[in-house]
């Protein structure tokens, strides 16, 4: 009684992937606080607003929610700080947005993956933008579908909003640090700022007659200046480095120990299985949360307590 794209849906909710985004970095490391955003959260987040859109649009909302829940399967642990790490020690460097597309295709399931539809699949792989275009120019990066490019313009709306959020609770700046000519234009609370994006690119692609998803060009200056301030003042901060350097240190001597312990720790798996190395190895610390890797490094390499029975 499902369509393929309600089946892709069940199948990423009920994989482990998905569970472990719970304990998964958004931008604050290992947050103890109960409010912060996590992974997890963010995906659901952006399932919210793509959905929204995608309804407004008449477009197909199973595969939309689809591609938002799948979107950050192949995050690592501490968030993009250990992605960096991974992308600078793997031979083949590393990128969240292949991971993702690796776990759905591979990893999940005991190497059988998901089997998820092509569209899916594609939303999931062109869904990150780093610091580039919202909307590339270039139709090789931009998802074959219409789902698929709300949900890249739904990741930008949700994360740029929720980590503003964050990084105020967290003290990390404050509201008057904010520059005022965006909340002008987009509002200054966090609902509103997410009203006004989600209605502008509503509005923006039925102009465009729905060949593209956009937004226009006065809410697009503006999204851009609100994350360059972001990764100005919270991402690359004096504060986010020092913690992000932590984190790679801790990544970087797992993989090393992983990888000279790798019949050790890996003996369940079969011989012709353990042919590149490094790639079990990276894709093991890919899967493992924050708290996994923190508990993992504590056994490893710091000294124990005695205990007396």
């Amino acid at each position: 009684i499902r369509t393929c794209f309600q089946r892709d849906r069940d199948r990423i909710i009920h994989s482990k992937a998905f569970r472990r985004l719970k304990h998964k970095t958004q931008v604050f490391l290992a947050p103890k606080g109960d409010h912060y955003r996590t992974r997890l959260t963010h995906v659901l987040e952006v399932s919210q607003i793509a959905r929204t859109i995608a309804r407004a649009l008449r477009l197909n909302e199973d595969l939309t929610e689809a591609i938002a829940l799948g979107h950050d399967l192949g995050h690592t642990p501490f968030g993009h700080a250990g992605e960096a790490i991974l992308r600078e020690i793997h031979p083949g460097g590393f990128d969240h947005y292949k991971q993702s597309l690796r776990v759905v295709d591979f990893l999940e399931r005991d190497g059988k993956g998901l089997n998820l539809t092509r569209e899916v699949r594609d939303g999931i792989v062109k869904h990150s933008k780093g610091k580039g275009q919202i909307v590339s120019d270039n139709p090789k990066d931009r998802p074959m579908t219409l789902e698929g490019q709300v949900v890249r313009v739904s990741d930008i709306i949700a994360y740029i909003n929720h980590d503003l959020d964050d990084a105020i609770r967290a003290g990390v700046i404050k509201k008057t640090d904010v520059p005022k000519d965006i909340m002008k234009v987009i509002g200054d609370a966090y609902s509103s700022r997410v009203d006004t994006m989600v209605r502008d690119v509503i509005k923006t692609s039925i102009e465009k007659d729905r060949v593209t998803i956009e937004m226009s060009e006065e809410i697009s200056v503006v999204t851009y200046k609100l994350r360059d301030f972001l990764f100005e003042r919270v991402y690359e901060s004096d504060f986010m480095t020092k913690e992000f350097n932590k984190a790679k240190g801790i990544l970087s001597m797992l993989y090393e120990y992983y990888l000279t312990h790798i019949d050790e720790v890996f003996k369940d798996v079969p011989p012709e299985k353990k042919l590149d190395k490094n790639r079990m190895v990276c894709d093991f610390i890919a899967g493992m949360t924050d708290s996994f890797a923190l508990m993992t490094y504590e056994r490893i390499f710091l000294p124990q307590q005695w205990k007396v029975f």
